[in-house]
């Protein structure tokens, strides 16, 4: 919208010059702007190509996930699982996680009483919540990032019903099949979080989470309930565990009653 205005504009100080300028004015300055016109147009051209090429990579890359499973979350927005799994930035990356909570029937605020956190999740009919801390990178999650500090920072503020967990949508430029067979979080960090106390989950383990407690399969409030027991480090789910994990068993069948 802005690169067409701009050359809106161009095409007026075309014909202005044309009208008002010397002689030689008359023709360089109109020649220049449609030089530039062209040049827009192009760029132009080629950020839309970019987004169209995006919008199928992520149509393609979305169905093949949603062809995998059958349950009630395939009808949810394209643009959460976009902005969960594929964020274009933090912002849209909170959003979005704020989102599936509330769907998901938590309670979830900003924790304005938190600023070191992003959310502060609660456990219906329960006392325990969760400091929530969102991060995204392009490679695995490390200890120099920013958001890690604040994560070790509610540590020290949370009150004793409270705790640490964060999800971190990582290696965000690659397919969901690449990304299996990646690091999501780097030993040092996986390392401190232990010692800490703080639990690390993926954002695409938060997607399968909310698919299954869409589908019935599990009761997520239960699921919760077990993360706030692990010690703290790299939750797992049942499969998934390497050496700086802690497993945690959550395909344990918990169906909810009918």
């Amino acid at each position: 919208m802005m690169l067409a205005i701009f050359q809106l504009l161009l095409a007026v100080f075309a014909i202005y010059s044309t009208l008002n300028y010397e002689e030689e004015l008359k023709l360089t300055i109109p020649l220049g702007c449609l030089v530039v016109m062209l040049l827009i147009s192009r760029l132009d051209k080629r950020l839309s190509e970019k987004q169209t090429e995006r919008k199928s990579y992520l149509k393609s890359e979305i169905g093949r996930l949603l062809d995998k499973e059958t349950t009630s979350v395939k009808e949810q927005d394209f643009f959460t699982v976009e902005s969960l799994l594929w964020p274009k930035n933090e912002i849209l990356l909170v959003d979005s996680i704020h989102f599936i909570f509330k769907d998901l029937g938590f309670k979830i605020t900003t924790g304005i009483n938190y600023p070191s956190v992003d959310r502060v999740v609660k456990i219906p009919d329960s006392e325990k919540s969760f400091g929530i801390e969102i991060l995204m990178s392009g490679n695995e999650t490390e200890r120099r990032l920013p958001k890690v500090n604040k994560a070790l920072q509610f540590e020290k503020e949370k009150k004793k019903n409270e705790k640490t967990l964060m999800i971190a949508s990582t290696h965000t430029r690659l397919p969901l099949s690449e990304r299996e067979h990646m690091s999501d979080i780097s030993e040092e960090l996986a390392e401190l979080l232990l010692q800490s106390s703080i639990s690390f989950m993926t954002a695409y383990q938060l997607y399968q989470l909310w698919q299954k407690a869409k589908g019935g399969e599990i009761d997520i409030f239960k699921v919760f309930d077990q993360i706030y027991s692990h010690p703290g480090g790299v939750l797992s789910l049942k499969g998934m565990a390497d050496s700086n994990s802690h497993p945690i068993d959550l395909a344990i069948p918990q169906t909810l009653p009918h």
